[in-house]
């Protein structure tokens, strides 16, 4: 039988191990050392604060409170009793708070019982680390100074007129406003409590009315009114007002507004005279070019719902998205059919129409002016999908017009001003890179995707275009900025730079300004299904935070962080980020259960849309949203929105292949790649992988290298264990593989430059090794052009990645020249 002290020694071992100490948020815009105070009148208790039974409620409203703040069922706090600290854990579950009052009596008597305990000489007799507390609970208010790492200590003293609640709280970490939302919490708590312990604790907020509604009205995006028509009538208009003005530029082609209205007429009257009905899909199969910036208008002129597809999108992805989308009509080129014809083989019901065959129809050039109301379906976009099936996300005018006001608003676009086109089709920022400039008169670059992957052509085409406003995703910014400090030239045009689509680490923010500290910088964020980004963080030198916000929300746009239930959190407390207004979409297409799960009526704002992101962050003081994370599967990898699942469902379809996981590995440069891991009775040959995945997947989705196991790590419930194959990605990309070292000249210097782009030691690094196996992308191979300071192009890494033949065709062009040279008298 065990001893009282070994029965102690179990129950400390059980509570100094269960987790860390709870933290709180930030929040003041002036933090200064020193301690404030606040105090308050509690209301009448049916019991003294020092019975047991108060005390188990001031414990439970104290636990509610640091579940709210922190986003957390389980909290731990400090208990202060017999003159110390004792680590005090609960668990502020769903159910009613009779619950939460028996585990606070619970834990409340157990460390009573305990608490002549030395918890530091026990802490390091049981080997685990003591507790730092954030918070402490001190039943009786006499508990002294605060530690160095307290912020916060919650009690309740006696007085002449009734007992007063006490916040002693650190104020560089809290200001005087926090501290009373912070009691007003501890009240409303207890007050509840009091009403009706057998109530649900997770139905009841604890949010002030002034609080809740700041939270639904005061961060609110600014109010701006808009048009009352759409894009292509404002296009018009435009178009009208000095038709000989340059809209739309690409290679060394462009059309004026009269042009470029006139086409799009042509093409919308051929949709037209097809049978398009309203809000019909219409799917754009083409290259960025002249004829797609004419399609797109055409479309919505035509009362259409576009649809962009890529052209080398594999035939089994474009059949899935015409089908899923209903789509019976696709305007496409010559020369970008060769996957849409297989597509369409499976598809009898839809028709292709060439853009050029359309243009040259007998049909008049003047505007349609159909009647197209702001709720009418404008686009849809599709992205990733966990089940292995794309979800096309639909928006409305309305939702269009609005966003295309903050860029113009936010990003400085007005008449004569000059927008860069750069991303693909299929990536929902691209039509307002396409088509904002062509609201107000200004000019349209589309880049083209050649010029954007070898980057010295890319710089040259921005300055030569004289643009003035340019949107790239940071991973690609940052190859940008280290060509330009190593080959230094000005852009006098460019004013102001957006990023998207991944994480802007504050460090390339620190460069960008160091380098270019005329040009601003604006951090943007959205989603597909709020009509694309919501906040702008428009800034003109690095951020004080460690962090880059996402920056406050566009005109028009309604943003909230909530639990669970859709309640607003704490200021400052982590939670769901959803949206409402005008900027929330439709749905998705043909897909009412994912719509169902994604999009509800905003319970705060009667008669709006509301839709939940999936990504987690919270509110700074400044008014402004931070960005903390994904709740599910969900990634970003260039910019692109991917569901890990939809990868690993494509992959388990594979023949042999039993298990299947895929993860994100980070290099030493921070850039990310898709790494897959899977078991069967044999190993698959990469190729035949990588041709399999690709026969259905976009090339962004395909992970950049494959490894077998005989199984999969699981985790204790039978899962297969992701955390353990990220670690095991990460080691794989600098384990020793037992290569053959590089021996030219020419080997030893790509085996350095590999290396480097790939973020590992150069010793790793065979004359055999595979670019693209090692975990090269598109982007890492320009950053390898980059180094190898342009003897070699992304066209040469594509087409020889294994090191050897790289080298083996620098050393030939070498040899040419020099035999040329020879030869030249």
């Amino acid at each position: 039988m065990a001893t009282p002290a070994e029965v102690d020694r179990a129950y400390w071992r059980e509570v100094l191990t269960a987790g860390g100490s709870t933290a709180i948020p930030r929040w003041t815009l002036t933090p200064r050392p020193g301690v404030a105070e606040h105090a308050t009148r509690l209301p009448p208790m049916s019991e003294s604060p020092e019975s047991g039974a108060a005390e188990s409620a001031l414990l439970a409203a104290h636990a509610a409170v640091l579940a709210a703040l922190s986003g957390e069922r389980e909290v731990v706090t400090g208990y202060v009793t017999g003159g110390q600290v004792l680590p005090c854990r609960l668990v502020a579950g769903p159910g009613p708070w009779r619950e939460l009052l028996q585990d606070a009596h619970r834990v409340g008597s157990e460390l009573l019982a305990h608490s002549d305990v030395d918890i530091e000489a026990l802490a390091r007799e049981l080997d685990v680390a003591a507790w730092p507390f954030e918070t402490e609970f001190d039943p009786t208010g006499d508990g002294g100074d605060l530690a160095a790492t307290t912020v916060l200590r919650f009690g309740v003293t006696p007085s002449d007129d009734g007992p007063v609640l006490r916040l002693r709280y650190r104020t560089d970490v809290l200001d005087a406003d926090a501290a009373t939302r912070i009691a007003g919490y501890h009240l409303t708590a207890l007050a509840q409590i009091a009403a009706d312990p057998d109530a649900p604790r997770d139905g009841q907020g604890l949010l002030s009315p002034d609080e809740l509604r700041f939270q639904i009205d005061g961060l609110a995006g600014p109010r701006r009114e808009l048009p009352d028509a759409r894009f292509h009538e404002l296009f018009e208009q435009r178009a009208a007002a000095h038709p000989d003005a340059v809209a739309v530029v690409h290679g060394d082609d462009s059309w004026t507004y009269r042009e470029l209205n006139a086409r799009a007429n042509r093409i919308g009257r051929a949709l037209l005279a097809r049978g398009l009905a309203p809000e019909d899909a219409v799917a754009v199969v083409t290259e960025r070019n002249l004829d797609w910036a004419a399609s797109v208008v055409a479309v919505l002129k035509a009362g259409g719902a576009y649809l962009p597809i890529e052209p080398h999108f594999p035939a089994d992805r474009i059949a899935t998205t015409l089908s899923q989308a209903g789509c019976r009509l696709v305007l496409t080129e010559t020369g970008s059919t060769d996957t849409l014809d297989a597509a369409l083989q499976e598809l009898p019901g839809t028709r292709a129409l060439l853009v050029g065959d359309a243009c040259r129809e007998a049909h008049d050039d003047t505007d349609l002016g159909l009647e197209i109301g702001p709720d009418r379906l404008a686009y849809i976009y599709f992205t990733s999908g966990s089940t292995g099936r794309p979800k096309g996300a639909m928006c409305e005018h309305a939702g269009m017009v609005n966003h295309l006001y903050a860029k113009i608003d936010d990003l400085g676009i007005g008449e004569g001003q000059v927008v860069a086109q750069t991303a693909p089709q299929c990536f929902d920022i691209s039509l307002w890179q396409l088509v904002s400039a062509l609201l107000v008169g200004g000019r349209t670059v589309i880049v083209e995707q050649e010029r954007i992957l070898d980057v010295a052509r890319f710089v040259d085409r921005i300055a030569e275009r004289r643009v003035n406003v340019l949107q790239l995703v940071p991973s690609y910014l940052e190859v940008v900025l280290s060509y330009l400090d190593a080959h230094p030239r000005e852009l006098p045009d460019l004013h102001c730079v957006s990023t998207t689509g991944e994480a802007l680490k504050k460090e390339l923010t620190t460069r960008w300004f160091a380098a270019r500290p005329g040009i601003r910088l604006a951090n943007a964020y959205g989603l597909t299904e709020t009509s694309d980004d919501t906040n702008h963080e428009v800034m003109d030198r690095a951020p004080d935070r460690d962090r880059v916000p996402l920056g406050p929300p566009v005109n028009n746009v309604h943003l909230y962080v909530v639990d669970e239930n859709l309640a607003p959190v704490p200021l400052g407390a982590p939670g769901e980020i959803v949206f409402s207004g005008v900027c929330v979409g439709r749905g998705y297409v043909n897909d009412p259960e994912r719509t169902r799960a994604a999009f509800t009526a905003d319970p705060h704002r009667p008669g709006e849309r509301l839709y939940r992101s999936g990504d987690h962050g919270r509110w700074l003081p400044e008014g402004k949203l931070e960005f903390l994370g994904r709740r599910d599967t969900q990634v970003k990898i260039r910019g692109f929105r991917i569901e890990i699942g939809e990868i690993e469902n494509t992959l388990l379809r594979v023949p042999g292949v039993r298990d299947g996981a895929v993860v994100v590995a980070e290099r030493a440069d921070r850039s990310r790649h898709l790494v897959a891991f899977y078991s069967g009775p044999e190993t698959i040959d990469v190729d035949v992988l990588r041709e399999r995945l690709g026969a259905s997947l976009p090339v962004y989705m395909v992970p950049a290298a494959f490894h077998f196991r005989e199984a999969l790590p699981l985790t204790a419930n039978g899962k297969i264990d992701t955390k353990a194959l990220t670690a095991l990605a990460a080691d794989l990309g600098t384990a020793e593989t037992g290569h053959t070292a590089p021996g030219t000249p020419t080997e030893v210097r790509l085996a350095t430059a590999f290396a480097t782009v790939l973020g590992v030691g150069a010793d790793e690094i065979g004359r055999e090794d595979h670019f693209f196996d090692r975990g090269g992308s598109s982007l890492s191979a320009v950053k390898l052009a980059i180094a190898m300071e342009r003897i070699v192009s992304l066209k040469d890494i594509t087409a020889h990645p294994v090191l050897a033949d790289l080298a083996a065709l620098v050393d030939s062009r070498s040899a040419s020249t020099t035999e040329q040279l020879e030869r030249t008298p």
